[in-house]
C-alpha cells in the first residue's frame, strides 16, 4: 500500500474546503463581503492586546533564531503597520466591487452584443514570508474580489497568522461569509507545501511572495498557474538635467522612508555629465543617515566616502541601509543597466527633459516607472488601489501592485434576440 506524502490529506481537505467555499463566496452581494471586511476590523481590534503578544512570540523566536534585521522588522506588527493593516480592511470596504461589472459591450453586424464580465478567479493560494499583514490584506482583497484564499505564510510568522486568521473566520462566520474562503496552514512542516503545489484540482492561482529561492521553487515545481512577486531590486536614474534638490529628495525617499520593502531603491545611477554635479550632495546626505554607499570607480572618485561596489552588487535587494552607485555614459547604458540587473519592479528617472523622459517611459517595461518621483509609490494604496495583494513581477494578466481587479478575470457575456449562425 503506497504511503501518503505527510500532510497530504490534511492540506487537500483544506483545498476541497476552499473549492466549496469559493463557489458560495463567488455569488455573495457587495453588502455582504463589506460588511464581512468592517466586522473583520473591528475583531482584530478587539483581539489586539492577544495578538501582539502572539506577534512578540515570533518576533522573539525569530531574533533568537538570527533570522537577519530587515526580515525581523517585516514582522513586527506594532505601530503604524497595525494601524494600516486595520485601516485597509475598511479602505477595501470602501471600494467599487468589480465582480458582475460589464465593460466593452459592442453590437455584432447581426444585432448580437457581446460584452466582459469581471468574475472571480475562484481559489488563490498565497506562499508569503515575514510579514503577517499579508494575512489581512491579501484576505481582504480576494474575497471582496469573490474568490476563497488559502494562506500558507512562513514558520518565522506563524503564531501572529493563525491569531490573524482566526478573527477573520470567526468575522466571516458571524455576517454570512463561508469560513473557509480564508483557509490558513497551520502547520510549518515544509513538506506540508508540496500537496498544495500539486493541487491544480481545487486551487486556480498561486501567488508566492518571497525571497527568489521561494518564487523559484514554486515556480519549478508548482502544477498551478503563477504570478511571481519577486524581489525589488530598483533603481533611480539621475539624468544629466536632474535637478539637485529634486534628485536629493526623490533619492532620499526611496532608499530612507523604508528599507525592508520590495519598492525601496537598491541601485542609483547617474548620468557621466552630472555625476560631479549631483552625485557628492545626493550620496552625502544618505551618507550621513548611515547609508553604506558601494560605488563604481567613477562614483569613488567624486564621492571618496563610497566603498568598491562588487558585480554582485548590481541586481541585489538589500533591504538595508546599503546603495548600489553606478556612473553610465548616458541613457541608453542607464536603460541597459536596468534590463541586465532589474527584477521588473519599480524604476524612476529624474530628469527635466521632456524628450529622456518620454523615451524612459516607453523603453523601461518594469510593472512600475516613473519620472520625478519617488519609487514608493509603487504601492497599491498609493495607486489608488486600496490594500495590495503584492507587486506582481510576472508579465501576464496582472503586472505591478495587485489590486481587486487583478484578482478577477473577465468572460464574454453575449445578449441575443435568437441569431442564429448559419
Amino acid at each position: 500500500m503506497t504511503q501518503q506524502p505527510a500532510h497530504q490529506a490534511e492540506i487537500e481537505a483544506l483545498c476541497r474546503r476552499a473549492r466549496e467555499a469559493s463557489l458560495r463566496t463567488a455569488d455573495l452581494s457587495t453588502a455582504t463581503k463589506d460588511a464581512w471586511l468592517e466586522r473583520a476590523a473591528e475583531r482584530l481590534e478587539a483581539a489586539k492586546t492577544r495578538i501582539l503578544a502572539e506577534n512578540a512570540r515570533d518576533v522573539t523566536a525569530a531574533e533568537r533564531a538570527g533570522l537577519a534585521a530587515p526580515l525581523v522588522r517585516r514582522l513586527v506588527l506594532e505601530g503604524d503597520k497595525w494601524r494600516d493593516m486595520v485601516a485597509g480592511l475598511r479602505d477595501v470596504a470602501r471600494l467599487p466591487d468589480p465582480v458582475g461589472e460589464i465593460s466593452e459591450l459592442r453590437v455584432r453586424p447581426n444585432g448580437l452584443r457581446v460584452g466582459r464580465m469581471r468574475i472571480p478567479l475562484g481559489v488563490i493560494a498565497i506562499i508569503y514570508e515575514s510579514r503577517p499583514n499579508v494575512t489581512v490584506d491579501a484576505a481582504a482583497l480576494c474575497v471582496k474580489a469573490g474568490n476563497a484564499v488559502i494562506l500558507r505564510g512562513g514558520s518565522e510568522a506563524i503564531h501572529s497568522n493563525i491569531a490573524l486568521a482566526d478573527e477573520l473566520r470567526g468575522a466571516a462566520a458571524e455576517v454570512g461569509v463561508p469560513e473557509d474562503a480564508v483557509g490558513i496552514f497551520r502547520t510549518t512542516d515544509r513538506t506540508a507545501l508540496q500537496p498544495l503545489l500539486a493541487a491544480d484540482r481545487f486551487v486556480d492561482l498561486l501567488i508566492p511572495r518571497g525571497g527568489p529561492a521561494l518564487v523559484r521553487m514554486v515556480r519549478q515545481e508548482s502544477s498551478i498557474p503563477v504570478i511571481a512577486h519577486d524581489e525589488g531590486v530598483c533603481h533611480v536614474f539621475l539624468d544629466e538635467s536632474a535637478d539637485l534638490e529634486m534628485a536629493r529628495a526623490i533619492v532620499r525617499d526611496s532608499k530612507i522612508r523604508q528599507m525592508a520593502v520590495c519598492n525601496g531603491l537598491e541601485t542609483l545611477l547617474c548620468h557621466r555629465k552630472a555625476a560631479r554635479s549631483l552625485l557628492p550632495a545626493v550620496l552625502k546626505a544618505l551618507h550621513e543617515e548611515g547609508v553604506e554607499i558601494r560605488g563604481c570607480a567613477e562614483t569613488r572618485e567624486v564621492f571618496p566616502d563610497a566603498v568598491a561596489a562588487d558585480a554582485s552588487d548590481f541586481g541585489k535587494e538589500f533591504l538595508d541601509r546599503i546603495l548600489a552607485v553606478h556612473v553610465v555614459a548616458d541613457l541608453d547604458e542607464a536603460i541597459d543597466h536596468i534590463e541586465r540587473h532589474g527584477s521588473d519592479h519599480t524604476e524612476v528617472i529624474v530628469t527635466e527633459s521632456y524628450r529622456s523622459a518620454q523615451a524612459f517611459l516607453r523603453r523601461v517595461n518594469s510593472s512600475t516607472v516613473g519620472v520625478n518621483c519617488s519609487t514608493a509609490f509603487a504601492d497599491g494604496y498609493r495607486l489608488g488601489l486600496g490594500a495590495e495583494i503584492g507587486i506582481s513581477t510576472s508579465r501576464i494578466h496582472a503586472y505591478g501592485p495587485m489590486g481587486l481587479e487583478g484578482l478577477t478575470t473577465r468572460k464574454f457575456v453575449l445578449y441575443g434576440e435568437g441569431q442564429l449562425r448559419e
